[in-house]
This record gives structure tokens, C-alpha cells and sequence, in this order.
């Protein structure tokens, strides 16, 4: 079936499943009920977000133990709402939300988490998860091709050192194989994206030094939508007996769909959720097309003769859509859910090579997961959680092998990747151990990967693909203790222990990386590793509703299969690859500290940190040139940097700020500046500097809210990167990114077509039409990021 062909298909079902949204509601009738009116409010005053993250701890407290600001601030509810909360049926949360572009700030922590809630999210309109965190402070994206495939960056740390998760398990894909790879998770589809660093990435595995990328959204329901009956109680202490009803199962619906004009984008999805009994049902469906972006100015840096047509970046355009649904079955103390979801991706590579072939990548994922919650009436257990997924990744990399011929057009290479994970939680009841209140919660976790990438270029060669087909097994345990002392002091001791084994095959290569004219041959090679990790943390109330963290951690990695295995052209990176069957385990020592404000009209987060790394693994570029093959190496014409994956030692040092002011009421809403700064240096013991690493960063602007409208105007400065590696990377100037942007919310009588919300707004990117390349980008000298644009928005719930 033709990519065209299923993408009508999904769309089609969209209008299906919208369609049968509103002739459910229509037929069952409701009553729509008056709004309470509620006591008038001082606009002056600040709504502080109501704030719930998923994925930084598996140490989660039911019960807030005081009313304290600090406290209400960090969960979002007061005390006896969350008595409220417990006392019912899982359902969706009808607290009231916070106004529109109120800085969220997470405080009970202990590393600095950033999230990107639900709205922000519609706003932003990225089409990946890089795109969309790319001015957050202390994060970018690879931008290899802006739109198509961008994996998030951390402290300038990616692809092997950087999780990327959704609904807890991994996203699968192959994103951390080759910069040109999409994350096979559409920010259209997401409703919280949540960027955890420190030691609560040990949850996860060792392969998140720099923290964990975790995308939730309702695919597996884990409550009954917030239109459906209480069938049954759940989740009480004193586990009161099941009760139910006889009413008629509930429907919700949301739209999501926009504009945009810098690449005549048009994205549009469906969003359905249903419940009734002890059932909950998701499904939703999405697509995306966009042409090739405009751009302000001239994109090859080295190469002036090619020509451009009409301002827009060659080889740009993109397509993506997907669906799944999934269900849930809710029974006295929990729950178990699955679903299945389909990712696929036609997208084109920019750059002087891609535009040159024509190259693009066709890409589909088929995943299934399962999670699940249990709270027994036990006296040692308060829960236990599963997860499980299993995915099928396959993508082909297509395009001209003669850019004078049209008729070679083909598959140039293939990328696949079946992935199983499995991973589950035990919390315990807290105990009194006199001088603290301790909850522990252990895990264990088992993965298993099988990777293969051949290229029919080269059939029945040592070299026929980046590597040969190869795959390794993680399995490991995890305890995460927390110690509360006081309400106002809590410290966090965790540990992890992982073994890794590892099959595959490299070639015999000479000891300096040059033909010796000795035939090459394959070599068997299993290396095992067993890394183990820990981390200690504390975190403390402190004057003024501030708190602070101290967090220390050693974790170790084993090596991934792409750095053993590897032998072979990479034209993402343009780097003929050469594994290292040799690494051994890399070690990370870090300290960080902060300071988070959540609550008042100012609101803030500051962190500094430091990290030694002993062995680092990195793309250690030689100086030689490649061909498609090892015995080009060293003749004149080649095209690709030889890269041989090297261990060094390094440090990495940095910090990163912002904050949000509400200077006082104006119009009947509150305005105010915001502002934020974030630096990452990165050298080797030696002082040379780590290459791709992000530049300093500084930004401010100015906002007005109220409860229904957001204004804003920001501008964030990046200033030029000069701290380049010795071969083979180039300095990259500095630039102004400006946006701005005007949204308004507001409930919708039902008999507005059935809906009950809308938020709908305008935003202006690269205002400046400012030419920016981004320095963490193996393409940055080819690749300009999309020049001015307007994108348009909007988002009904019925």
C-alpha cells in the first residue's frame, strides 16, 4: 500500500472518528451544566500551573503532608484535594488549569526538570521533539533536518548519552544510529514532553548520562475520561467494596490542526477518548506535509555556484502520520492497558548531497506496549507498576547512486530495528526509621535489540552497510531511596547495576587506520560489560518559598553496538565509521546544584554542574579522507572523514537560568519579563575542545496574560561558537532568534458544533529573517534553519 494511499486512509479515519464523537454526544443528550460562578479573583495575583510529572522518580507520594505553599506549589493540589483526588475513581483531572504561558517549574526534585506542558506544546507546533525543545535552556536539537529529524541535546550531550522515552518506554527507532534518523515520536500526538537530568535518569539506564526525553500522552489510559461516571472505587486506603452503575459510556474528542507559511505546512489530527464501566478507550490519527522551507540567504557556505530556487532550503519537504489506539481495564487497586501505534515518515535530507541525489528517507514503526498499576492491600506494598514494549523500526534510505541518472534512483541503504523492553516497580510503604520517614522503591529492568543496516550497493562485501547485523541484551536492578527528615528536608540515595552482552562482527583493521594491503576479514567479537551507578541527593525548603538541591552521581555506560561494531560509510555525518571493539566502560562523575522558585510573582530556576568523564567516547576524526570503502581511505577525491570511535577523558561544566516576573496588572491581566541563559563548555584533559557543543545563550522578553489570552514577544541571542574541534569543524557565527506570539482560550457553549474549548493563536518565528545555523549540526555549513514565518493554530475538545 502506498504511503499516499494510507495517509488519505488515516485522515479519512479522522473525520470517522470526529464524526462519531459528536453523534455520541448528540444522541446521549447531557444536560450542559451552568458554570459555578466563582468569587471574583485579583488579576494581580499569580495561578500557579498545576504542575504533574511522570517520569523523574518511581518514589510517588499520594499524600501531601502539609498545606504549605512550597508544598501545594510542587504537586498542584492542595491536601485535601489530593485526599479528594484518592477518595475517587481514576478520572481525568477537572482541576482548574493555569493561565497560558505562566513558567512551570518543578521544585520536589532533585535535578532540575523542565516540562512542556499541553498548551505550550499546541503553540510551539514542532514536528519533532528537538525542534520543539530547541530554545529551552540547557537543551538544543541536532537539527540535521529541521522539521524531519532532530534529536534532542543536552548539555551537549546526544544521541548514546540522552534516553528518549514515551509512556515509559523506549521509543525505539533509530535515532541514536545516525543524526539523519526521526524520532518516531510526533509532537502532535504528545500532550507532555518532560526533560529529566540527574539522578533520576538511573531509572532508565545507563545510556542517559544526560538525562531522559520523556513524551506522555493518553495512548494507554491510566483514568476514565473526565465526562464518565464513577463505576468503582479505587485506590483507597481502606479499599471500600466495587460500585456500580448502569449509564451510558462517555465520549470526548479533540482536534488539533495548523498552518504554516515558511514551508506551507498543513498538519491536522484527531484525538478520541471513550469510558464507561471499568473500561477506558483511546484512539487517535495525525498527519503532516510541508514543503521545502524558506530560508533568508544563501545556504552552502562552501560552495557558491549552485543555484536556489525561490529562497527555500533544497531537499527539505517532509511527510509524516500515524495512529494508534489503545484501551485500558481498570479493576479495585489499578489497572492494565495496551496499545498499538504505526509511525510513518517520508522526509528528504538537505544539504549539498541530499539536494544532489535526491536523497530521503521512508520510514514506518510498528510498536505495541503494555503498563499497568496494582496498589495492594498490603502492609509492606504500596505499588506496583509494570511496563512493556515491543518495536519494529524499518526505514530506506533512497536516492540517485548516478545524480546524472535518473533511472538509478533506489534504496541506497536500510536501517532496521526489532526492540523488546520490560520494566518493572515495586514501591514499599514508607517506614519510620526514627530519624527519617523512608520510601523505597527497587526495579528491574531487561531489554533486548537486534540492529542491521545493509546497503545493496555493496552485496556480499566485508563492507555491504554501516555494520553487519548484530544485537546485544541489557538486563538490570535499580533502588531509589528517599528520606524525608523533616517536611522541609528530604534527601535521595539510588543505585543501579546493568550487565551488557553484545554480538556482532568487525573487520581486521590496521592499527593506523590506512589499507596495508592485508585482506580484510570479519572477526566474531562478544564483549560484556556489567557498569554499575549511584547518585545521593538532598533537597531543602529554604526562606522565601525557595528550594534547594545538591545532587552527586557516578554512573558508568558500556559501549553502544553502532561504537563497537562499526565499518563503513556514514553519509548523516559524512564520516567513513571505524568501531572500536576495544572501549571500555565510560565513567561519569557529576555535582550539580540549584535553586527553584515556583510560587509568587517571581518565578525562578538556576543550576550549575559538573561533569569529569574517564573514557569518553566520541568520533575521533583522523585527518584521512574516505570513499565508500576501507581500501578508498587515503585517495585522492574521497569525500568522507575517516572517524574512529576513541576514548579520552573530559570535562563538562555549565549552568543554565530562568525566571518569569509578573510586574503588575494592566487591562484587567497581569504583564511581566521573562528571561533565560544557558552555557556548556566542554574541553578534553588535554584542553582541545569536544566537538558540537552548543555556544552561550541569553534571552529575555515581555508577556501579558489573563484567563483567556497570552502576548508575548522573546528574543533569544546565541552568540558564536568558536570553541571548535582541531579537525574538521568549523566556527559558527552567532544570531537572533525573535518570536512572537498571541493565543486565546476559552470554553464553547456545546452547541457550538459540540465544543466545549478552544485555544487558537498566531505565532511569528525568526521574525528577524536572521540566518541560522546551528552549531551542533553535522550539516550547520549546508543547512540554514527555516527563515520568517507565521504559523496559525487550533485546538477544539468536544
Amino acid at each position: 500500500m502506498s504511503f499516499e494511499l494510507r495517509r488519505v486512509q488515516r485522515l479519512a479515519g479522522a473525520s470517522l472518528l470526529l464524526l462519531g464523537a459528536a453523534a455520541t454526544s448528540a444522541l446521549a443528550q447531557e444536560p450542559v451544566q451552568q458554570p459555578v460562578q466563582q468569587p471574583a479573583q485579583d488579576k494581580s495575583s499569580t495561578e500557579l500551573p498545576a504542575i504533574t510529572v511522570t517520569a523523574p522518580s518511581p518514589i510517588v507520594r499520594r499524600v501531601v503532608p502539609t498545606r504549605s505553599p512550597v508544598h501545594v506549589a510542587r504537586t498542584g493540589r492542595s491536601r485535601s484535594q489530593q485526599h479528594a483526588a484518592e477518595a475517587t475513581p481514576p478520572a481525568a483531572a477537572s482541576a482548574a488549569a493555569p493561565q497560558q504561558g505562566v513558567l512551570p517549574i518543578v521544585t520536589n526534585q532533585f535535578a532540575t526538570v523542565t516540562v512542556v506542558p499541553n498548551e505550550e506544546i499546541r503553540r510551539e507546533g514542532a514536528g519533532q521533539l528537538g525542534d520543539l525543545l530547541f530554545s529551552k535552556p540547557g537543551i538544543t536539537g541536532s537539527s540535521f533536518a529541521p522539521g524531519a529529524s532532530s534529536r534532542p541535546i543536552i548539555r551537549g550531550l546526544d544521541v548514546n548519552r540522552v534516553g528518549i522515552v514515551e509512556n515509559g518506554t523506549n521509543s525505539g527507532g533509530a535515532s541514536d544510529l545516525g543524526e539523519d534518523h526521526f524520532v518516531p515520536i510526533d509532537p502532535l500526538a504528545t500532550n507532555q514532553v518532560e526533560v529529566v537530568r540527574g539522578p533520576a535518569a538511573l531509572r532508565y539506564g545507563s545510556t542517559s548520562i544526560g538525562g531522559v526525553v520523556s513524551a506522555t500522552n493518553n495512548r494507554i489510559p491510566d483514568a476514565l475520561p473526565s465526562c464518565a461516571p464513577s463505576f468503582q472505587t479505587y485506590g483507597l486506603p481502606t479499599k471500600a467494596p466495587l460500585a456500580t452503575a448502569e449509564t451510558s459510556p462517555c465520549v470526548t474528542a479533540e482536534t488539533r490542526s495548523a498552518f504554516s507559511s515558511v514551508d506551507r505546512g498543513v498538519e491536522s489530527g484527531v484525538l478520541l477518548d471513550t469510558g464507561g464501566g471499568n473500561f477506558a478507550f483511546h484512539a487517535d490519527v495525525y498527519g503532516r506535509t510541508t514543503t521545502d522551507y524558506g530560508i533568508p540567504s544563501y545556504p552552502y557556505l562552501n560552495d557558491q555556484t549552485r543555484s536556489v530556487a525561490n529562497g527555500r532550503q533544497p531537499n527539505s519537504a517532509t511527510r509524516s502520520d500515524g495512529a494508534s489506539i489503545g484501551g485500558s481495564y481498570f479493576f479495585q487497586g489499578g489497572y492494565i492497558g495496551a496499545a498499538i501505534t504505526q509511525n510513518d515518515s517520508l522526509y528528504h535530507i538537505p544539504g549539498m548531497d541530499g539536494a544532489d541525489h535526491n536523497t530521503r528517507i521512508d520510514g514506518h514503526q510498528t510498536k505495541i506496549n503494555v503498563k499497568g498499576e496494582y496498589r495492594p492491600d498490603a502492609a509492606a506494598i504500596d505499588t506496583i507498576r509494570f511496563w512493556a514494549g515491543a518495536t519494529d523500526y524499518r526505514h530506506n534510505e533512497i536516492g540517485l547512486a548516478d545524480p546524472a541518472d535518473p533511472n538509478s534512483d533506489g534504496v541506497r541503504q536500510t536501517f532496521t530495528n526489532k526492540e523488546q523492553e520490560i520494566r518493572t516497580e515495586v514501591q514499599l510503604m514508607p517506614f519510620n526509621a526514627r530519624f527519617a520517614e523512608v520510601t523505597t522503591a527497587l526495579g528491574f529492568q531487561v531489554g533486548h535489540q537486534e540492529l542491521s543496516a545493509p546497503s545493496p550497493d555493496n552485496p556480499g562485501t566485508l563492507f555491504n552497510g554501516l555494520w553487519d547485523p548484530n544485537n546485544s541484551t541489557r538486563v538490570a536492578g535499580y533502588a531509589f531511596n528517599e528520606f524525608k527528615f523533616t517536611d522541609a528536608t528530604r534527601a535521595q540515595i539510588a543505585g543501579r547495576i546493568e550487565h551488557v552482552e553484545l554480538h556482532g562482527t568487525t573487520p581486521n583493521f590496521p592499527a593506523d587506520f590506512l589499507p596495508d594491503g592485508t585482506p580484510q576479514v570479519a572477526i566474531a567479537r562478544n564483549p560484556f560489560y556489567t557498569p554499575k551507578s549511584g547518585s545521593i541527593g538532598l533537597l531543602q525548603d529554604l526562606p522565601g518559598g525557595m528550594v534547594g538541591s545538591i545532587t552527586a552521581q557516578y554512573v558508568e555506560r558500556a559501549p553502544k553496538a553502532a561504537e563497537l561494531f562499526s565499518r563503513g560509510a556514514h553519509d548523516a555525518t559524512a564520516t567513513f565509521d571505524i568501531g572500536n571493539p576495544n572501549l571500555t566502560i565510560e565513567t561519569a562523575k557529576s555535582v550539580e546544584l540549584g535553586v527553584r522558585k515556583a510560587t509568587g510573582p517571581f518565578r525562578f530556576e538556576a543550576t550549575i554542574y559538573y561533569t569529569h568523564f574517564d573514557n569518553f567516547i566520541f568520533r575521533r576524526l583522523t585527518g584521512v579522507m574516505c570513499g565508500d570503502d576501507f581500501a578508498s581511505c587515503g585517495t585522492p577525491g574521497a569525500e568522507l572523514n575517516q572517524a574512529v570511535y576513541s576514548q579520552r577523558n573530559a570535562n563538562f561544566r555549565g549552568g543554565e537560568f530562568q525566571s518569569q516576573l509578573d510586574v503588575g496588572a494592566f487591562q484587567g491581566g497581569i504583564w511581566g519579563i521573562e528571561n533565560q541563559l544557558d552555557v556548556v563548555r566542554a574541553t578534553f584533559t588535554d584542553g582541545t575542545n569536544v566537538p558540537r557543543i552548543p555556544p552561550l545563550r541569553m534571552g529575555g522578553g515581555v508577556f501579558w496574560r489573563d484567563d483567556n489570552w497570552l502576548m508575548r514577544v522573546n528574543l533569544l541571542h546565541a552568540f558564536a561558537q568558536n570553541n571548535v574541534a582541531v579537525i574538521a569543524e568549523t566556527p559558527t557565527a552567532g544570531y537572533n532568534l525573535l518570536k512572537a506570539e498571541v493565543s486565546y482560550k476559552t470554553k464553547l457553549d456545546r452547541n457550538w458544533f459540540g465544543a466545549r474549548e478552544m485555544i487558537a493563536g498566531v505565532v511569528g518565528n525568526n521574525l528577524l529573517n536572521e540566518s541560522i545555523r546551528n552549531s551542533v549540526s553535522y550539516t550547520k555549513d549546508e543547512v540554514l534553519m527555516p527563515g520568517i514565518g507565521v504559523r496559525a493554530f487550533a485546538n477544539f475538545k468536544f
